[in-house]
């Protein structure tokens, strides 16, 4: 089994900066690609960053600028920073990775629960 914890959300005023972190255990032979997406009230899942085990990043053109997000592979965790927050990336951040299995050595798609951010105008 592989555990996707994260940490980090809150409440923040326009402008504003939150850092979320994301620790995976478990399980674990290898982690390909870790990332964030976004569930908004009544919106569908979307993506806001991800990374490769190489560490290169790829960002939704909304947050391009804004956030940046980071992997330790030695910890298996990544982390999101959120700078110039706006009320739009207010939602639920899932915490993704695609993880090969220890004794299996399949990889299987893993979701955090989720952490609630929420910027205020």
């Amino acid at each position: 089994q592989v555990q996707l914890v994260e940490s980090g959300g809150g409440l923040v005023q326009a402008g504003g900066s939150l850092r979320l972190s994301c620790a995976a255990s478990g399980s674990i032979f290898s982690i390909n690609a870790m990332g964030w997406y976004r569930q908004a009230p009544g919106k569908q899942r979307e993506l806001v960053a991800t990374i490769t085990s190489g560490g290169i990043p790829n960002y939704a053109d909304s947050v391009k600028g804004r956030f940046t997000i980071s992997r330790d592979n030695a910890n298996n965790t990544i982390n999101l920073q959120m700078n110039s927050l706006t009320p739009q990336d207010t939602g639920v951040y899932l915490c993704n990775a695609k993880v090969v299995g220890l004794i299996t050595r399949y990889m299987g798609n893993y979701w955090g629960q989720g952490t609630q951010v929420t910027v205020s105008s």
